[in-house]
């Protein structure tokens, strides 16, 4: 069990702490990933965050000194870090994504999708995003994709659906806490079940469950505090995107655009419909795995999309 005693009679500024809580977690063998990829960015973070100053600030507020009863917050939340192995973000309630800030808690996944990416570069280069009038953010979680979408489009609206009630409860927080509770509208509902009936979508931005078996029994503590509803998704990891692909043409416009997420499952979708012609997006600060597809790619493969998925023989 991490001492936070010692450590208060030697640690004075806010680099101090930094430099100490890096090292701590370095020691510790903590997995990041979680807003932050290394354990320098992660002691700042929540430094920062512990102190109630912006992820950003001027490099003289390094030096400045740090009170007793600050110095011990930060240690304490050091300390929950490394015994719990609790993602940063479940212990500040604070996790950001395109720029704008999002409650979170264990009830739904931390914001981190490559999508923020695209939203923030206003989907360029796809020609109809000016145009759109209706989005749909399936899985929304946290909702941070459906207000990023909203706060990048102002004359948009967005329905976000999920299937777990306690992941809508937390993003109708964040809906409010970024006044848009007239352009966001939040539904509960199972993948394309429960939507309303005979609505048509511009975009559908899909970050479905992707995790395959073998992943999951893998996965490190800080991500087995996560929900698994919104991780596990079979032996292939392609249970609820089989779904997404099969109806998603019946919910998009005529020049609808679908983009899904789904990560190191990425090469099990290309196996799983070799022919059809997905589009893989890159992204400059990193990440991988999300496709998209036309609607017009959609109907043309509907035949293929709609057929019934294959089932993996046991060992």
């Amino acid at each position: 069990m991490l001492d936070v005693e010692e450590p208060l009679n030697h640690l004075q500024t806010l680099r101090d702490y930094v430099r100490w809580g890096a090292s701590r977690f370095r020691e510790s063998g903590l997995v990041f990933g979680h807003g932050t990829d290394n354990a320098m960015d992660e002691a700042a973070a929540l430094v920062l965050h512990s102190l109630h100053l912006p992820p950003e600030i001027p490099e003289e507020y390094w030096q400045a000194r740090v009170t007793p009863t600050e110095g011990r917050a930060v240690l304490e939340r050091v300390k929950r870090r490394i015994d719990e192995r609790l993602p940063l973000p479940y212990l500040t309630r604070e996790a950001w994504f395109a720029g704008l800030p999002f409650y979170v808690d264990s009830r739904v996944l931390v914001p981190r999708s490559p999508i923020a990416e695209m939203i923030e570069a206003g989907f360029s280069p796809w020609p109809q995003a000016e145009a759109m009038e209706r989005v749909l953010d399936l899985g929304t979680g946290s909702g941070c994709i459906a207000i990023a979408c909203a706060r990048a489009f102002e004359d948009i609206v967005v329905d976000a659906s999920d299937i777990s009630e306690d992941a809508l409860e937390v993003a109708r927080i964040n809906v409010q806490r970024h006044q848009l509770g007239d352009r966001v509208r939040l539904i509960q509902a199972d993948v394309f079940d429960g939507l309303p009936s005979g609505r048509r979508y511009d975009l559908i931005l899909a970050n479905p469950p992707y995790v395959d078996a073998e992943d999951m029994a893998r996965l490190p503590p800080e991500y087995q505090h996560e929900p698994r509803l919104g991780l596990a998704a079979g032996e292939d990891g392609l249970d609820v995107v089989h779904r997404v692909l099969a109806g998603a043409a019946d919910w998009l416009t005529q020049d609808g655009l679908l983009v899904v997420e789904v990560g190191n499952s990425g090469p099990a979708v290309e196996a799983a419909w070799p022919d059809v012609p997905f589009l893989w997006l890159e992204f400059e600060r990193g990440g991988h795995g999300v496709f998209a597809l036309t609607s017009a790619e959609l109907a043309e493969h509907a035949a293929l999309l709609k057929a019934p998925r294959r089932t993996v023989s046991g060992s």
